[in-house]
């Protein structure tokens, strides 16, 4: 007796028609008639009593249905056993600190309903450490911006998000359209936190005196590119590599910043001013990479499931502004 012809029974009973009881498993009517009665062989009883409307259990068939049932029950809480068993371990994850800002706690708390047995250990640093730490196998996964240093990584896009300008309110040289628009609230995209400063273009605001973080971040070589193209060279007056110091001399009101849509969800309303950059080619990917699949334990390939998950799950509730959504 194998445990799928206790299945097949139990879908018999519950269906009361051998016919309804295939088609809802995929089976031929014949093929299932042929187990059951394989079964009643085994048992050398009847259990079902046949007619033209369908089939009942015997006696003998009602017996054995709700141990069946109790079987199957067993079987079942034996497999979640061996699976959530499976799913125990430590998984270690990057997280750059502008997407750590809107990802970090949604993901850990998604990660302490779906495995509570398995342990994270979440780094938030620069890109391009935690494409260091993922290549010396420190990390199992990380959220990373590029992949030019990869090696046999697995990579999976998430999503690209726009970048915004942000400035204190009163910062003198700001476009006129960046100091449009609502005082407080989200932005159009999506961003929250700050408050609404409308859109502009790069080339608007090239002149202004800018802190980003060093050459090491994906984001500074971003922004150095995308005024490459223009031809200009941004005015850099700080380098700070740390989003809540690198906010706190925004708010100074000396110098403006740079920031991806994530990095607002640090922003509390009415604290600066952002406009949205909408120069088509300036967003930022973000890319989901890990060790190969066969290097990652089974906790690991869980957690990298539900980072992606959480992503656009927070994408798609609006909640993280962006350009493009990769939804495979």
């Amino acid at each position: 007796m194998e445990l799928r012809q206790l299945r097949y029974f139990v879908r018999v009973v519950e269906a009361g028609s051998i016919g309804r009881a295939a088609m809802s498993i995929g089976m031929v009517t014949s093929a299932l008639s042929q187990q059951i009665s394989r079964l009643e062989g085994e048992l050398s009883t009847r259990l079902l009593q046949r007619s033209a409307s369908g089939v009942v259990p015997t006696d003998a068939g009602l017996a054995f249905f709700r141990q069946a049932q109790l079987a199957l029950r067993h079987a079942d809480d034996a497999v979640q056993a061996a699976q959530q068993a499976r799913l125990a371990g430590h998984v270690s994850v990057g997280l750059p600190s502008t997407t750590a800002a809107i990802l970090g706690a949604p993901f850990l708390q998604a990660m302490n309903e779906r495995y509570p047995d398995i342990r994270l250990h979440l780094v938030e640093a620069l890109s391009g450490h935690l494409s260091d730490m993922l290549n010396g196998r420190l990390l199992d996964l990380a959220i990373v911006f590029h992949t030019e240093s990869a090696r046999r990584w697995s990579v999976m896009p998430l999503l690209d998000e726009p970048l915004f300008l942000c400035a204190h309110r009163d910062m003198p040289g700001l476009p006129s359209g960046v100091t449009s628009g609502a005082t407080s609230g989200a932005t159009s995209g999506g961003a929250s936190g700050g408050a609404s400063g409308g859109t502009t273009q790069l080339a608007a605001i090239a002149h202004l005196p800018l802190v980003l973080p060093s050459g090491r971040h994906g984001l500074r070589a971003l922004v150095n590119n995308a005024f490459q193209q223009l031809g200009q060279t941004p005015r850099v007056v700080a380098e700070v590599d740390g989003l809540s110091l690198l906010m706190d001399v925004v708010q100074l009101g000396n110098a403006a910043t740079i920031q991806p849509s994530s990095a607002t969800a640090r922003i509390a309303p009415g604290q600066l001013h952002m406009a949205r950059i909408e120069d088509a080619h300036l967003f930022r990917p973000n890319l989901l990479a890990s060790l190969s699949d066969d290097e990652l334990s089974p906790a690991a390939l869980a957690a990298r499931l539900v980072l992606a998950d959480v992503s656009r799950t927070l994408a798609r509730e609006g909640k993280w502004a962006v350009v493009t959504l990769h939804e495979s």
